[in-house]
């Protein structure tokens, strides 16, 4: 009988996105807790306040829960054609609504507290924190996933996607565990949602958005561009980047080139040296005290932190969302 081999336990290493740029900047208590202080609240003799936070920094809200799931069902179309299997849009729709009735069911229960479900979902904050929603609010949650998949299927993109030769094809949303590059040394994790190389030969990197456009988003297909090319070993200069807002019906070509690159290299060093300065030990990964990480002092983004209770927050949150549902 084969000696049973013990994994060795994970390595909390240092990486750098742009989902974790964006939670330093915004509260340095809930990048502390999302990214060091839940660590480990996977295992089955985790602590009860980690396995907390754990369970916590899994949960969504209702509006990213309806985009993670237009890119699910979008993903899913993508590499059926790429198999040469056909599509029908209204069997999507269909598989599409009853997946997030399953969802919504799951989260009610909070059935995320005790067992396992599928990995791109676990649960929503609205329902771990009873927040009042309107019936509304959900049946237009589902026309936002609805209207973005029937865009998708009327728009260009399926012509081309079924133009495309088996060798064109590069990426479609590789998940987080495999598309990332290397800058200085550092991972940096970059998901594209498709890529694929142009009839003239040209690396095309597409971010599919279900809501409207915010600042970020450019530097965030620049950093596609960069993984595309570093993988695929195609000059950055020659990748073309596009962000498509599907609820809108709109696209966004965003300019490769030096300037562009040199302005994504000068904030992600920044932010990086910034992320570091709160390191004890930067080799390995390891924070200052907790002191070092303070809540912010803007209680509106308490009311969207899925760490409110543990934060101490959790009465000032619903204070703030109280004339909100009112209204």
């Amino acid at each position: 009988m084969r000696a049973f081999m013990r994994r060795p336990p994970l390595s909390n290493d240092f990486s750098w996105s742009k989902s974790r740029h964006e939670k330093f900047s915004e509260c340095l208590r809930a990048y502390y807790l999302y990214y060091y202080r839940s660590w480990g609240g996977w295992e089955a003799d985790a602590p009860r306040d980690v396995r907390e936070l754990y369970v916590l920094k899994k949960l969504g809200n209702r509006y990213t829960w309806a985009g993670s799931v237009v890119h699910e069902s979008i993903k899913d179309v993508l590499l059926d054609w790429r198999a040469g299997r056909k599509v029908d849009p209204a069997v999507v729709e269909a598989r599409t609504r009853k997946l997030m009735q399953d969802d919504f069911r799951h989260s009610r229960a909070k059935n995320y507290w005790s067992q396992k479900y599928r990995k791109q979902f676990t649960g929503l904050v609205e329902h771990e924190y009873g927040e009042p929603v309107p019936d509304e609010a959900w049946k237009q949650n589902w026309e936002t996933v609805r209207s973005a998949l029937a865009w998708f299927f009327s728009s260009r993109w399926k012509d081309l996607a079924l133009s495309l030769k088996p060798e064109q094809w590069l990426e479609v949303d590789a998940g987080f565990d495999f598309a990332h590059f290397t800058l200085d040394g550092l991972k940096v994790f970059a998901i594209p949602d498709f890529a694929f190389v142009d009839a003239d030969g040209t690396p095309v990197v597409v971010d599919w958005k279900t809501g409207k456009a915010r600042d970020g988003y450019d530097e965030q297909v620049l950093g596609y561009a960069l993984y595309v090319a570093q993988r695929y070993r195609f000059p950055v200069e020659k990748v073309r980047a596009s962000l498509v807002y599907l609820n809108e019906g709109k696209e966004q070509d965003v300019t490769v080139d030096p300037e562009a690159m040199a302005s994504f290299r000068k904030h992600f060093d920044e932010s990086v040296a910034k992320m570091r300065a709160l390191l004890k030990d930067p080799a390995t990964n390891t924070p200052l005290d907790a002191s070092a990480f303070p809540p912010t002092d803007n209680l509106a983004s308490c009311a969207r932190c899925v760490f409110r209770r543990p934060c101490g927050r959790e009465g000032a949150a619903a204070e703030v969302l109280r004339p909100q549902q009112v209204a």
